[in-house]
């Protein structure tokens, strides 16, 4: 530094001349922090004159250092040999604030934060620092606040429009909804939209977690919906937006006030709500119970567990911990079930151990009966387990598979003379609960049966009887009908090719005798309405064979026959992207628990509602 002021001067690298050992060129930053080296004056490091300075003239540098430094000796003074010490100086001056470079680290920071959901403290975590400085040296990490008010938000910003933009081109968008409470006992409903692209790939992007801070009711709950329409440019003319939700009623009541529908209720919830009927039966309640007493006793004491695990291990059982059921979720009573029995043999010899058997009080093993009675449960139960875990996959459970999963459950709970009197009872329990579900309004039964006709899976419709069949494709021609429009039929009659209209710059075919006399005949019984096309395509999509395997994908079948099914295909794409389960928006909420938990709490709604979006929307 100059004792004239000047804080930062610069030597010329090139210019050999001992007198740059005593002067260099100013430097100074503008705004945006760029360096900027003034060449036209040099300024002495040793009193801070400043001289004006033409290119390769030194004579005015020299006379200033003879006049006023002459203790300063210009003779035998050589440039340093090597330049090496400088390149890494270089090196170590920090990066310009707004450089491509410091950018792009600061975005893939936060592309990190978003797409990990990490807090917005770890910018300012050791490790984290310390990595970063490994990586490179010269970048200075903003601010976690910095990061919370600007460039997370920024590129949340910078997603939801890729998203907007996705589903104004959406032919059909539908949507699910749920709602959910945190450990920091905050409230949130989660929307998630779902559709099918041109290119016949499932998209469901989350919309919003949005927090309430009012009572539950249908009328908050639909503002909250018409809002996340309005923001999110969902809105069709003449078309609704069908909603799944579980089955509470201030949900099922939202739907209707905010003008949506239709109203899907969760089948996989509905298959929970069925189940806990059938197994909660006086006996099979009672038989649970013990089972419960015996998983809670080896969860709560390590040395029955360690007990345990040496027997698995010496019955060459694996060594599995046992599962304990969550009331509210079906699943994992038969988790819980299944484990136990797996075990069982294992769990009888621990408690009989003789370190075990001094303490264990009020523990009663399941008797030759009950393990018979379980195990028939457990298989009665196992088509709903498949069911439940079919559901929760997120790309393909669509609509159309509610009525014929609904029948085949059914089918399998159907009494018979081999079942015991619990396993009837449960079957009874089961069959009561589920049958009159998506009877009600009679239009959601027509909807959910049209969908299915759409689902090259069960397009034969062979869980129905034959007029609804009938009244099912009927509905649906006329829909198709409707929908397209009469245009729309006619341009796709045209754009069929046939061997007369293949080269349409060939000159007209003189008529032949027959036409002459019989053309015009002729011509009037192939003039065919919008109907009669659409007729006709339904039958043969109907009649065709599908070629399509059980663990096909209905999109991916979809987009290989669209140009034999075009007028259809457009109607499957809205129908098949409408799911037959909440399990989206729950699922989210088992993300959104990732950021809101007691380390994170300072994070605001608002925060939670980017950061979950960044986690499942984000494309990396």
């Amino acid at each position: 530094m100059a004792s004239g002021g000047t804080k930062e001067l610069e030597r010329p690298m090139s210019f050999k001349s001992p007198v740059w050992e005593h002067f260099g060129f100013p430097v100074k930053y503008d705004d945006e922090r760029k360096r900027l080296v003034d060449k036209t004056v040099t300024v002495c490091r040793h009193c801070g004159t400043r001289k004006p300075y033409d290119t390769g003239n030194t004579s005015s540098i020299a006379a200033h250092l003879n006049r006023h430094h002459p203790g300063v000796s210009l003779i035998g003074v050589k440039t340093k040999a090597s330049q090496q010490p400088l390149i890494a100086v270089a090196f170590k001056q920090p990066l310009v604030a707004q450089s491509d470079q410091a950018n792009a680290i600061t975005k893939a920071i936060s592309v990190f934060i978003g797409a990990d959901m990490r807090p917005y403290s770890i910018v300012q975590n050791e490790g984290f620092k310390h990595m970063l400085k490994a990586l490179e040296p010269r970048y200075n990490i903003p601010s976690r606040t910095h990061f919370r008010e600007k460039i997370v938000p920024d590129l949340y910003e910078q997603e939801k429009r890729k998203i907007v933009d996705e589903l104004s081109r959406a032919p059909s968008v539908a949507l699910t909804t749920d709602g959910w409470m945190s450990r920091v006992t905050e409230s949130y409903v989660m929307i998630t939209a779902h559709f099918i692209t041109a290119e016949w790939e499932m998209r469901s992007p989350v919309l919003q977690t949005c927090p309430l801070y009012e009572s539950h009711t249908s009328t908050h709950l639909a503002q909250v919906l018409t809002q996340a329409v309005e923001e999110w440019k969902m809105k069709r003319p003449s078309t609704n937006i069908p909603v799944t939700t579980d089955n509470a009623k201030n949900q099922i009541n939202a739907v209707n006030e905010a003008g949506l529908g239709p109203q899907i209720g969760c089948f996989a919830h509905v298959v929970n709500l069925a189940s806990q009927k059938g197994i909660s039966v006086n006996r099979m309640d009672r038989l649970l119970g013990r089972i419960r007493k015996v998983v809670s006793y080896f969860h709560r004491s390590t040395t029955a567990a360690n007990v345990l695990k040496t027997k698995q291990e010496m019955l060459k059982l694996p060594t599995h911990k046992l599962i304990h059921d969550v009331p509210t979720r079906w699943n994992s009573t038969y988790d819980m079930l299944e484990r136990y029995l797996e075990q069982q043999a294992a769990i009888y010899s621990a408690l009989t151990n003789k370190t075990l058997k001094k303490i264990v009080k009020d523990i009663i093993t399941l008797s030759d009966d009950d393990v018979r009675v379980a195990e028939e449960v457990l298989q009665v139960l196992k088509p709903l387990k498949t069911v439940t875990s079919l559901l929760s996959t997120e790309s393909s459970p669509s609509v159309s598979m509610i009525m014929p999963l609904k029948t085949r459950i059914l089918q399998s709970m159907a009494p018979s003379v081999e079942d015991s009197i619990i396993t009837r009872d449960v079957k009874i329990a089961f069959r009561e609960d589920l049958q009159p579900r998506y009877t009600s309004p009679p239009t959601l039964q027509d909807y959910l049966c049209r969908s299915t006709a759409l689902d090259p899976w069960f397009k034969s419709l062979s869980h129905m009887d034959p007029s609804l069949r009938q009244r099912t494709y009927s509905d649906l021609t006329i829909e198709i009908v409707s929908s397209l429009g009469t245009e729309d039929c006619d341009e796709g009659q045209a754009a069929e090719p046939t061997g007369a209209n293949l080269d349409s710059s060939s000159p007209p075919q003189k008529k032949s005798a027959m036409a002459e006399l019989f053309g015009e005949t002729i011509a009037s019984k192939d003039n065919k309405t919008p109907a009669d096309i659409i007729k006709e395509e339904v039958a043969s999509y109907l009649l065709a064979a599908s070629g399509f395997t059980v663990d096909g994908d209905p999109p991916t079948w979809w987009k290989s026959n669209e140009c034999k099914y075009r007028h259809i295909a457009k109607m499957a794409r809205c129908y098949l992207a409408v799911p037959g389960s909440s399990v989206p928006s729950k699922r989210v909420f088992s993300t959104a628990g990732n950021i809101v938990t007691a380390t994170r709490s300072t994070l605001s709604p608002d925060n939670v509602d980017i950061l979950v979006f960044l986690k499942k929307d984000l494309k990396l």
